[in-house]
C-alpha cells in the first residue's frame, strides 16, 4: 500500500469524520509508512515513545531485561495501535511475526495534537484501557494461573481479536510461532504443544498445519481458562 492508502485506513478507524482538513493534513504530516518483512524489528527510536499503528501483518512487543532475559508483552493485529515505550529501566523492541504494514507516530507529537481534538484524544484514552485490561489479565495469568488457563485463555483472547466464526467452530490463523506463543505465556514451549495435544485430545480444538486452531467448543474453553462464573 501507499502511504495515502495507509493512513486513509488509520484515519477512517481512528480520527473522526468531523476532523477539519487542516487539523487532518497535521495528523497526516506525523506520520511515517514503514513495510517490514517477516521476524524482523522496526526500526524505532529507543529514546522516544511511539504509537504504531498495524495496518496488514502481525506484529509482537519484547520487553528485555538485564543478562538477555526477554518477554513476549503482547500481540497486535491488523487495525490495532501499538504504544511503544521509551527505554527506561527496560527496553522494547517492536518484531513483526509476519510481513507488516505499519504506520509510525511519534507519541509526544500525536498527544500534543491530540490535546486539541477531543474526540482524538478520546480514542487515545479507549485505546489505552484495552491495552490495560489485557496487561492486568495476563499479569493475573502470570502469577496464578495454571499452564492450562493460560493457553485456554490465550486461544479464547485469539478468538475474540482475530478468530472467523465458520458455523459452530472458530477458525484462527496464528500467526506467531509457538516458541512465541510461550515466551508470551510464560511456559516452556514443550508445556504449550502438550496443553494443545490435550485439548486436541478433548475435542475441543483440532489443530490445521502449523498455525490453523479450529476452536470446536468455545464455551469448554473458555471454561478451563479461569475465569469467573457468574450465578445463575
Amino acid at each position: 500500500m501507499t502511504f495515502n492508502q495507509i493512513f486513509e485506513r488509520f484515519s477512517s478507524r481512528y480520527l473522526p469524520a468531523s476532523l477539519s482538513d487542516a487539523a487532518m493534513m497535521r495528523f497526516r504530516a506525523l506520520g511515517r509508512a514503514l513495510p517490514v518483512i517477516r521476524e524482523a524489528p522496526v526500526s524505532l527510536d529507543e529514546n522516544a515513545d511511539h504509537l504504531v499503528y498495524v495496518c496488514s501483518g502481525a506484529t509482537k512487543l519484547v520487553a528485555h531485561a538485564s543478562a538477555g532475559r526477554d518477554q513476549v508483552v503482547a500481540f497486535h493485529f491488523p487495525d490495532e495501535l501499538i504504544a511503544v515505550p521509551a527505554r527506561a529501566e527496560h527496553s522494547y523492541t517492536l518484531y513483526t511475526v509476519s510481513p507488516s504494514e505499519l504506520l509510525v507516530f511519534d507519541y509526544a507529537d500525536f498527544a500534543d495534537l491530540a490535546r486539541g481534538e477531543p474526540a482524538v484524544l478520546r480514542m487515545l484514552l479507549d485505546c489505552a484501557r484495552k491495552s490495560l485490561g489485557r496487561c492486568r489479565d495476563k499479569s493475573l495469568a502470570l502469577g496464578r494461573k495454571t499452564a492450562p488457563e493460560r493457553l485456554a485463555g490465550f486461544l479464547v483472547g485469539m478468538a475474540v481479536r482475530i478468530g472467523a466464526p465458520q458455523d459452530d467452530i472458530t477458525f484462527l490463523d496464528l500467526p506467531m510461532s509457538r516458541r512465541d506463543i510461550a515466551d508470551s505465556l510464560g511456559l516452556t514451549i514443550e508445556t504449550v504443544s502438550r496443553q494443545f495435544t490435550l485439548l486436541r485430545e478433548q475435542k475441543i480444538i483440532e489443530t490445521v498445519g502449523k498455525s490453523g486452531v479450529r476452536i470446536r467448543d468455545l464455551l469448554a474453553l473458555e471454561a478451563r481458562a479461569g475465569y469467573l462464573i457468574e450465578a445463575a
